[in-house]
């Protein structure tokens, strides 16, 4: 393990819960709407597949829970295609895939932690 790992993945769990919390009581029509919001989350997500980015590779391979590949081909996404950001896939993400990822990287933080 790298010594900035514990960092990254706290980076990415705080972007994550983040990226939930702001959801809560927001429906999928919202996103359209409510740009602030729509830009926070794409934000958000970004900050994830960035930090995921960073993780060193021995600790992704130790780890093949966390989907490392599709949270960095997300970010890719998001990064190079900001003209043609799918909103659909952007609450797809926050409200399907983020809350299995927030406890995947929590019960990783935990062990890391000694917790």
């Amino acid at each position: 393990m790298h010594k900035d790992d514990p960092v990254r993945l706290h980076h990415m769990l705080d972007a994550a819960q983040e990226a939930v919390s702001f959801v809560e009581g927001k429906q999928r029509s919202d996103l359209s709407s409510e740009r602030k919001l729509a830009l926070s989350l794409v934000r958000l997500i970004e900050v994830i597949g960035e930090a995921a980015t960073q993780v060193s590779k021995a600790f992704q391979q130790a780890h093949p829970e966390i989907p490392w590949p599709l949270i960095v081909s997300m970010r890719n996404r998001l990064i190079h295609a900001y003209f043609d950001i799918d909103l659909d896939r952007v609450w797809d993400t926050v409200t399907d895939d983020l809350p299995p990822l927030i406890n995947q990287l929590e019960n990783v933080v935990r062990k890391q932690e000694g917790r």
